[in-house]
């Protein structure tokens, strides 16, 4: 099996905060992978380490199989498309396509120009008068039509509507399927991109919580709603994650136990709606759960 990433033990402190906490994660080829997790959960960090935009504390990274510092073999492989992407005050939209054409070994001249088409971008206009939109747009474009074998997208939507989001994820996923590559997204619009995800890395407090694929993960749980009555009775003695009531009728997540059966056959067979859980219901199940077992911790001593 061939890793694009591997790092091992990965930490990034600043003095006696560590923003990255012993992380261990691989990368496969030719898979998209989530890399989830609230603000200042680590994220960001571990893909400028990845990208030589910072170095790590202690542990071991290795991209391409090599250290990516200063190591035009394994950085010319990568496309990193971050939200708060700079460009210079006198480029306009072509001139910055132009150098992502030189940049980029595999960019395809003729798709950028379909996105250009797609977005709508006005290949004239002056990269600091485009809006927030259009700059995502931008950064959308070189991440897709650089087809580098690691693409990396941080937020890469901010400004964009719903329709314009819908579509990068079409594209995306269109140019993926005929033009296989590692992609790492990182989102908080974790349901929107939820269907696309093979694998998931969550993210919180600086530590991996999940690195699971996405099959299995949503596999872990399911929803049943009906009576209240009928709903209490089912759930007594299961682990539940979500709870919500409107009037006689309660929805409930619950988190399979393991080594048991999901109980879903139980549920309908005693007339209750059963329906799967979503990613983000998931993860932020995850991210509660250590949240408040650090806490407790801390309480403890």
């Amino acid at each position: 099996m061939t890793h694009v990433v591997e790092v091992n033990g990965l930490t990034k402190a600043y003095g006696d905060v560590k923003a990255v906490n012993n992380v261990t994660f691989k990368l496969e080829a030719d898979k998209i992978y989530g890399l989830l997790g609230s603000n200042g959960a680590g994220k960001t960090t571990i893909m400028h380490m990845l990208t030589a935009q910072q170095f790590e504390t202690s542990g071991t990274l290795r991209v391409f199989g090599e250290h990516p510092y200063e190591n035009n073999h394994v950085l010319q492989q990568v496309c990193f498309i971050k939200e708060s992407q700079k460009y210079p005050d006198n480029y306009n939209v072509r001139d910055v396509l132009e150098i992502a054409a030189d940049l980029y070994p595999n960019w395809n001249r003729e798709f950028a120009m379909s996105l250009v088409e797609d977005f709508q971008l006005p290949l004239k206009r002056n990269m600091k008068k485009l809006s927030r939109g259009m700059l995502s747009s931008v950064g959308i474009l070189i991440g897709l039509a650089s087809r580098a074998p690691l693409t990396i997208f941080d937020e890469p939507y901010l400004g964009l509507d719903a329709e314009k989001r819908q579509l990068f994820y079409d594209r995306l996923l269109e140019d993926y399927a005929e033009h296989p590559r590692t992609i790492l997204l990182s989102t908080h619009l974790i349901d929107e991109v939820g269907t696309m995800l093979e694998h998931v890395l969550l993210i919180n407090r600086g530590q991996l919580l999940l690195d699971e694929e996405t099959d299995s993960l949503r596999g872990r749980a399911f929803s049943v709603s009906g009576p209240a009555v009928a709903v209490e009775r089912f759930i007594a003695g299961r682990t539940v994650i979500d709870r919500q009531q409107l009037g006689g009728l309660v929805t409930a997540s619950i988190l399979n136990n393991p080594g048991s059966s999901s109980g879903q056959s139980e549920a309908e067979s005693i007339g209750l709606a059963v329906a799967p859980v979503s990613l983000q219901q998931l993860t932020v199940y995850y991210t509660r759960l250590q949240n408040r077992d650090t806490s407790s911790n801390k309480g403890a001593k």
